[in-house]
């Protein structure tokens, strides 16, 4: 299970005005303004479900999961996560997660896929049974089998976000994050990745967090969608409830729009 409680971070930002003097200045003094970025974020999500977390850039979105994963500390608030706090259990907490990034890369570039899932196989100290049964479940599932071989950077969009996936369920996570995993791929890969969260999901009962920009993601995947927008929380309820408000149609870009405009995001 997942906790949130009160949990609140803001960051430091620097700004100057451009030009010369002011670089000169910056050099010596800092004009830092407090930009928060969660406000009391509340949120619990019980073992196996499938949530979606939307909102516009900059709602707070990342924020989340870098702090459920450990890699943040809130400034307040509590936040558990299968009982372990994020930040000071972190080795024991990391041991239980699958992350994937879609905009970045747990592969090693220049190397054969496989030599990464050895290499993570190390790393979660993975015993052999069990990631060669796990590798032989992803491999058929994801039809990586042409791809074990293969250097990371010479894989399409598609084939590398199948690979990312398989790496992040290698150690048998029992949550996974996953954010903005169908970021530029095609309708079939789309549809590739979507099958697999849900087959992932029904057979092991892996917990799973949505962040995307999709809302065709969503609206496959989703039984529960949670809306956030600067930093608070604004809708926690089912896909059916966010779609009635959207409007029938909840993957058009309009009806998206039209949603954050209700609550003024």
């Amino acid at each position: 299970m997942i906790e949130m409680k009160g949990i609140s971070k803001s960051y430091r930002v620097r700004r100057r005005e451009a030009g010369l003097q002011s670089a000169l200045r910056s050099l010596f003094s800092h004009d830092c303004t407090k930009a928060p970025a969660l406000r009391e974020m509340t949120f619990t999500i019980p073992d196996g479900q499938i949530v979606g977390y939307i909102g516009p850039n900059g709602a707070g979105k990342s924020t989340t999961i870098k702090i459920l994963c450990g890699i943040l500390r809130p400034d307040s608030g509590t936040c558990t996560v299968d009982g372990l706090t994020p930040w000071a259990d972190r080795k024991r907490h990391v041991a239980r997660l699958g992350v994937v990034f879609g905009q970045r890369s747990q592969l090693w570039w220049d190397v054969p896929v496989m030599e990464s899932f050895l290499l993570l196989r190390d790393i979660y100290g993975v015993p052999a049974p069990q990631f060669q049964a796990n590798l032989d479940r992803l491999t058929e599932l994801l039809d990586l089998s042409e791809l074990l071989r293969t250097p990371a950077r010479m894989l399409s969009l598609g084939q590398r976000m199948r690979c990312e996936i398989a790496a992040a369920l290698l150690h048998s996570p029992r949550v996974l994050f996953l954010d903005e995993p169908t970021i530029g791929l095609d309708a079939v890969s789309k549809l590739q990745v979507r099958e697999f969260i849900r087959e992932q999901n029904r057979l092991c009962g892996t917990t799973v967090i949505l962040t995307t920009h999709d809302m065709q993601d969503i609206d496959a995947l989703c039984s529960r969608v949670i809306l956030i927008g600067k930093g608070q929380l604004l809708l926690d309820g089912t896909t059916a409830q966010i779609r009635a408000m959207a409007g029938e149609n909840l993957s058009t870009e309009e009806s998206v729009a039209d949603l954050y405009r209700r609550f003024g995001i």
